[in-house]
């Protein structure tokens, strides 16, 4: 099974696609990083929930859209926002 071309074929797909993936979110937390330090100049604070449950509710509807379980969206965004907010909390501590 292993050498079977289509088998291959998709394998080949998946890894693309992981690489795509791994691009886009270095790209998006490029965007985020520059947000953190306008956030940290203005004094602003690291989370926003209003932004945050606006952008969930957006991509549950491209979820559904798009044939993905709109859960299994919501969690990705949801450990990817952590991530940022603990970005922008570094980024506030790191100009006091």
């Amino acid at each position: 099974m292993q050498s079977d071309p289509e088998l291959q074929r998709l394998r080949e797909s998946i890894d693309n696609i992981d690489a795509a993936l791994i691009h886009l979110l270095a790209e998006r937390f490029k965007c985020t990083q520059a947000v953190g330090q306008l956030k940290a100049t203005h004094g602003l604070a690291a989370a926003d929930p209003e932004r945050e449950a606006q952008q969930i509710a957006r991509l549950r509807r491209l979820a559904e859209a798009a044939k993905l379980d709109p859960d299994f969206a919501e969690k990705f965004l949801g450990f990817i926002v952590k991530e940022v907010i603990r970005h922008h909390e570094a980024i506030r501590v790191a100009g006091r």
